[in-house]
């Protein structure tokens, strides 16, 4: 992102996730990279103590500094790493407790709300442990459908986009029984979450004309009917229904040879029918760089696309490229809506 469109965002609203995860120390470990990985200007949502412990168990030192606004910020943010709120816990790290699901419950409430009354430019949210958090209040599948419902989207206009240097990909169906998918699919649905998606790569991402590659359910597409009828019967039509509306759509590609660097080429994201249709190839490719980005929301959200790592938190090994990815990310596509009002 140029200087000049920095200047015109205010600083992305950071929650921590899970302290005894690897968020905070990737959060410091982003400040210390901003220049070098043109990280826009931020600020951690809570936790200065475990902020400080966290980055020095990866050896590095990052000055910190307290702030009561997102404007004092954006002012501090070039010599210190500015935390806003004086939530705190102390850094266990690979030891998740209440008191520390609390505060990632709490960072992502008031970042979320920075967010939602436009004082921060975007919302980059760290990654949770949703069992501990069902203990302390959060009631929700994942914070993706939290920021929905703060921003007063439903759950099933709120879309899931992975993204990464090589790919986007955006499962139709998430978190479910891989036995629940035929069932769940519909023309409507996939109509629905591609026009949002397709509105989404316009709007943030500036593709003027997104191409939309529907994958197949079924191996070789179907086969016309001889391995299911899914094609057939839903995703050919819907696919026809979008090309009608003016969206160029194309499917059902049969998912083993979509994901090949020639059929890449061909198209800006892909409609995949279940979660690991979507989310294999894109770790494959962009393991340590992908973002998680919710579409379908007037707000920019985005998030690393990995979870909270208990078992190396605190060791140092954790990669902080999604997260630089996801800060980075977000900073661009604020950028592009502040341009285009």
């Amino acid at each position: 992102m140029s200087v000049a469109a920095e200047a015109r965002i205010a600083p992305l609203a950071v929650s921590l996730g899970d302290p005894s995860g690897i968020g905070p120390e990737l959060i410091a470990e982003a400040w210390v990279q901003r220049t070098r990985a043109r990280v826009p200007p931020f600020v951690a949502i809570g936790g200065v103590r475990l902020i400080a412990s966290a980055a020095a168990s990866r050896g590095i030192e990052v000055p910190i500094e307290p702030v009561a606004s997102l404007a004092e910020a954006g002012a501090v943010f070039g010599r210190a790493l500015p935390v806003l709120g004086d939530l705190d816990a102390p850094f266990r790290p690979g030891e998740p407790n209440a008191e520390g699901a609390a505060l990632a419950f709490s960072s992502l409430q008031t970042a979320t709300d920075l967010a939602v009354r436009g004082e921060a430019s975007a919302l980059v949210t760290g990654p949770i442990a949703k069992a501990l958090l069902a203990a302390v209040g959060f009631h929700h599948p994942g914070q993706t459908e939290f920021v929905a419902q703060a921003c007063g989207v439903t759950a099933q206009d709120a879309v899931m986009m992975l993204a990464g240097p090589q790919l986007r990909t955006i499962p139709l169906t998430v978190h479910v029984a891989l036995a629940r998918v035929p069932g769940l699919l519909s023309v409507d649905l996939i109509r629905r979450r591609a026009r949002i998606a397709a509105a989404a790569l316009t709007r943030d991402f500036g593709i003027v004309r997104p191409r939309m590659a529907i994958a197949a359910l079924n191996p070789h597409a179907g086969e016309s009917g001889k391995f299911g009828d899914e094609e057939v019967r839903i995703i050919a039509p819907a696919v026809e229904a979008l090309r009608a509306e003016g969206i160029d759509a194309t499917g059902p590609h049969p998912a083993d040879a979509l994901f090949a660097p020639h059929e890449r080429r061909s198209y800006d994201a892909a409609l995949c029918m279940y979660h690991d249709q979507a989310l294999i190839p894109l770790k494959a490719l962009d393991f340590d760089s992908g973002v998680n980005v919710t579409l379908g929301l007037p707000i920019v959200r985005t998030s690393p696309d990995h979870g909270t790592a208990f078992a190396i938190a605190g060791t140092g090994r954790a990669n902080a490229g999604a997260t630089i990815a996801a800060l980075r990310m977000a900073g661009e596509c604020a950028a592009r809506r502040a341009a285009h009002g």
